[in-house]
């Protein structure tokens, strides 16, 4: 599955949504700007996106909801332990009110992996964070056995983006 991701102006990226509505994208919105999703076994119809295969997938996306992209950058030889880590994770996160998906985004461009998990709102994203099951899903970090101690897997800080998705009216 090929997963692709664009951003302008919320309004132009809703006229591209909507020219091609039987795409199945989903716009987000957030103050710093907009962002369109396409999922799909094709190409897509953006000019220029940002590319990434899905290594992992849970649930549907949503025409609703709040995004988390989770942006990683992992350096060349830390892809294959990275990739490990995440598919054989737990699971557990799909277990918690208001999740709706995960996709485990490879990128095809960049060194930037995208964990992108979609809630209902911002207070189920905000409570998974300090539930049972996020302590976990992280209880390897900053150990000897955490990816972010062992040498040259990441290539640089990772850094959340979020956004809503506005239903659509």
């Amino acid at each position: 599955m090929n997963f692709y991701m664009t951003t302008g102006t919320f309004d132009f990226l809703k006229t591209i949504q909507q020219k091609h509505s039987n795409e199945g994208m989903v716009l987000m919105d957030s103050p710093e700007g907009a962002a369109l999703l396409h999922e799909t076994e094709n190409k897509t119809v953006f000019a220029s996106p940002r590319k990434y295969e899905v290594v992992d997938a849970s649930g549907e996306i949503a025409s609703r909801g709040y995004v988390v992209l989770n942006n990683i950058p992992v350096t060349e030889e830390g892809r294959p332990l990275f990739e490990h880590r995440f598919k054989n994770r737990a699971g557990a996160i799909e277990n918690e009110p208001g999740f709706l998906s995960i996709r485990v985004l490879r990128p095809l461009d960049s060194d930037t992996y995208v964990i992108f998990t979609q809630w209902e709102n911002a207070k189920a994203f905000e409570n998974w964070k300090s539930s049972q099951a996020y302590s976990e899903a992280h209880k390897k970090r900053g150990t000897e056995e955490g990816l972010d101690k062992k040498p040259h897997i990441f290539s640089g800080a990772s850094y959340l983006s979020t956004y809503t998705v506005p239903e659509e009216k």
